[in-house]
């Protein structure tokens, strides 16, 4: 175990939000400045195929698009906003049922679920709404 992957292992299991590669070198980099982008992907991959993080494909949101977070044991959905690109997990028996209830009426032994909801945060969508109760309305033709 290297320096430079301690310091990777760490950041991850302490990240607050979800990281991509590049907030991943950032942070990474206040620990081991050392740190280069080919040792953060070839430890992602590493930890990945380890099973210790998933690998999250966020396809709306800006940037790499792909987002790091330590592996759970409950299954959880991400709600991402296209506004401000924040990541919010959420985690509810409904979506443990429905899991149980797919498999069994399709005889599937589920191994991996992944769901994405995209959308507006509540503050995001308060400012949406905000600006449109300023825009000025149109007047009578006449």
């Amino acid at each position: 175990m290297t320096a430079q992957r301690r310091a990777l292992i760490e950041t991850i299991q302490e990240a607050t939000a979800h990281l991509d590669v590049a907030s991943l070198l950032m942070q990474a980099r206040e620990r081991e400045p050392r740190i280069n982008r080919a040792t953060v992907y070839r430890t992602v991959e590493l930890l990945k195929g380890l099973g210790m993080i998933d690998e999250l494909d966020l396809m709306h949101l800006n940037g790499e698009k792909h987002y790091y977070e330590v592996k759970t044991q409950q299954d959880h959905l991400h709600l991402a906003c296209f506004e401000c690109g924040q990541i919010i997990e959420f985690a509810t028996p409904a979506f443990e049922r429905l899991k149980q209830e797919i498999a069994a009426i399709n005889q599937f032994a589920i191994q991996v679920t992944r769901l994405e909801v995209g959308g507006l945060c509540s503050s995001c969508a308060a400012k949406k709404e905000k600006r449109l109760q300023q825009e000025p309305k149109p007047g009578p033709r006449g």
